[in-house]
């Protein structure tokens, strides 16, 4: 198996499991320790992981800035399958939706083809080309594309994005923390989500279970501003309680 195989493997398994040791993971890809050495050597070099003492971990701001959309797309899989299918509850027929770039909102996508007459607003290019070959009519945002993502920011993103009105925006982001912050390292890709957060009537954010309790250098929103949260598992009484005081507060 060459080295570019194995950078693949490793990844994904650490996105499964964001920890593993050293003689368990050589025993997954049929390799000498020394062989797996060099690997993780040359992956910590690129910022891409941690070595620990018997071990190695992802590192966990290189899923923003340096893994590839492809890899982060096997990122709790499961449970961005989840939430999607949650997801659909929320759509009509007819519906205006805008979908950020993660991989969250492209989840969702292949979901679609039950719907009639949907018009999508999305800045990710490979949520756009997905809903194109499925003969979803959609509205790439442009402007610059952040390579890692795949997706569009930038001043011309936003003039699209201010152009246009939707039903209901799905977006995600990297925290959501204990007192109710959407949070993100990318401060491009969050003043994206604001200008959809603007620009629809309802406003739905997708967060799985291990993105609860953390918080990131930039501040998207307050939950108390979102008409709904899904996940993959029970929202905390914290949360849920920040979010029903929304609710009363808004009648």
């Amino acid at each position: 198996m060459p080295y570019y195989e194995r950078e693949e493997k490793i990844l994904n398994i650490l996105f499964e499991q964001h920890t593993i040791t050293n003689e368990e993971l050589a025993k997954r890809l049929f390799v000498s320790k020394p062989t797996l050495r060099r690997d993780l050597e040359k992956l910590e070099q690129k910022g891409l992981i941690k070595r620990t003492h018997g071990g190695c971990q992802l590192n966990q701001k290189a899923a923003d800035e340096k893994i590839p959309f492809y890899f982060r797309e096997q990122e709790q899989g499961t449970s961005k399958i989840k939430m999607a299918k949650k997801a659909l509850e929320h759509i009509h027929n007819g519906d205006i939706l805008m979908l950020d770039g993660s991989t969250s909102a492209y989840t969702i996508v292949p979901m679609l083809g039950s719907f009639e007459n949907l018009i999508v607003i999305t800045s990710g290019s490979k949520t756009s080309y997905l809903l194109g070959t499925m003969g979803i009519k959609n509205i790439s945002t442009g402007g610059q594309m952040i390579t890692g993502s795949l997706s569009y920011i930038g001043a011309e993103a936003l003039h699209t994005v201010s152009r246009y009105n939707a039903d209901i925006v799905f977006f995600s982001c990297r925290g959501l923390s204990k007192d109710g912050y959407l949070t993100d390292n990318s401060i491009e890709e969050n003043e994206l989500r604001r200008q959809m957060l603007k620009h629809a009537k309802k406003k739905v954010l997708l967060c799985d279970h291990v993105k609860i309790g953390k918080k990131y250098l930039n501040t998207l929103c307050h939950v108390s501003e979102l008409d709904a949260i899904i996940s993959d598992t029970e929202l905390p009484e914290y949360i849920l309680k920040l979010m029903k005081e929304r609710n009363t507060s808004s009648r």
